[in-house]
């Protein structure tokens, strides 16, 4: 198997969660999930996406897909298309599975990956994240994670566009 054979494959399709969460879940393993649009992939996202790696033995992320990003961020974004921002996710190693939403949340694939452990960044309060009194009744545990401060695709996009 080649390298990018082993990247693509980390991008799955609905038809293909139940088996892969199956095995998973089998193996004990704990499911992290996290959300995002992850458009411009930097220093913030990987400690971020490292830290809630650390709270499982997997990490899931709901991509926002193209459409789901313009209707957040507006028509300037997303400035990474859908199948570059997958890949370059799904090269990290500390992710196990990406997988597209098209929603303006992510409570619907939620639902679907029932993970252990919910993670948003940020300051949000756990309550507050879309998916929390789901994944909370089910004895799930929701985290909140700090941003590491100076790091955004927004400030990215400024700074090229002030020309550095």
């Amino acid at each position: 198997m080649t390298s990018f054979s082993h990247i693509e494959q980390k991008i799955l399709k609905p038809e293909q969660l139940d088996t892969v969460l199956s095995a998973w879940h089998i193996a004990g393993e704990r499911v992290v999930f996290t959300n995002g649009c992850f458009d411009i992939l930097h220093y913030g996202h990987l400690h971020y996406l490292a830290a809630a790696r650390d709270l499982g033995e997997r990490l899931v992320i709901g991509l926002n897909s193209g459409a789901s990003v313009r209707r957040l961020k507006g028509p300037t974004r997303p400035i990474n298309d859908e199948l570059t921002r997958a890949h370059l996710l799904a090269a990290l190693e500390i992710v196990d599975a990406v997988l597209f939403f098209d929603e303006d949340t992510p409570l619907e694939l939620i639902q679907a990956v029932k993970p252990d452990v919910l993670v948003k960044g940020g300051d949000w309060r756990p309550e507050q994240i879309v998916g929390a009194d789901l994944v909370m009744a089910y004895g799930g545990k929701v985290k909140s994670l700090p941003f590491v401060e100076g790091y955004s695709t927004t400030n990215i996009e400024q700074k090229i566009l002030k020309g550095g």
